[in-house]
């Protein structure tokens, strides 16, 4: 099975995959409502507004792995809304870490990030960004959303 062929859960409980997103770049966040990070919303929603009609999209896989995030997806679709005006896909809550490591969190996990960390994500708001073809890059969760790597990782990749 591919990173394209792996399903995952909407909020509203319908299934998914990257497949949907296969010519895309896309850049994949494990998100939470009330870490010290969460501001990085902001700048995710600035990409996901500069860049969508050129084929980019952010998905936000929410996780309370790090005890930061709110009890149910609801909760977390309405912070994300209300709080930043998220616009991009917030997917279904996930483990990130551990026995019940979501599929695609665990091949996503197996790329390494420019300090050659691969394996267990270290906190929220880590960064895949899975480029067309299936090439996955790494960025810490302590990397901006529009740090220059990243946008210049997008802009190549960007299919339109």
């Amino acid at each position: 099975m591919s990173l394209y062929d792996i399903p995952f859960a909407r909020m509203d409980g319908t299934t998914t995959s990257l497949a949907e997103h296969r010519d895309d770049v896309v850049l994949v966040v494990n998100v939470a409502s009330r870490c010290g990070l969460a501001p990085q919303y902001e700048t995710l929603e600035r990409m996901q507004k500069s860049y969508a009609d050129r084929g980019f999209t952010v998905l936000g896989f929410p996780s309370n792995q790090f005890l930061q995030e709110l009890s149910t997806d609801e909760k977390v679709a309405e912070f994300c809304s209300m709080t930043y005006g998220v616009t991009f896909p917030v997917l279904a809550r996930v483990r990130v870490n551990g026995r019940h490591t979501h599929p695609l969190y665990a091949e996503l996990k197996k790329s390494a990030d420019d300090s050659g960390h691969s394996g267990r994500v270290r906190w929220n708001f880590e960064k895949f960004l899975v480029l067309p073809g299936g090439d996955v890059h790494r960025f810490s969760p302590q990397t901006l959303p529009d740090d220059p790597a990243v946008v210049a990782l997008v802009e190549k990749g960007l299919p339109r």
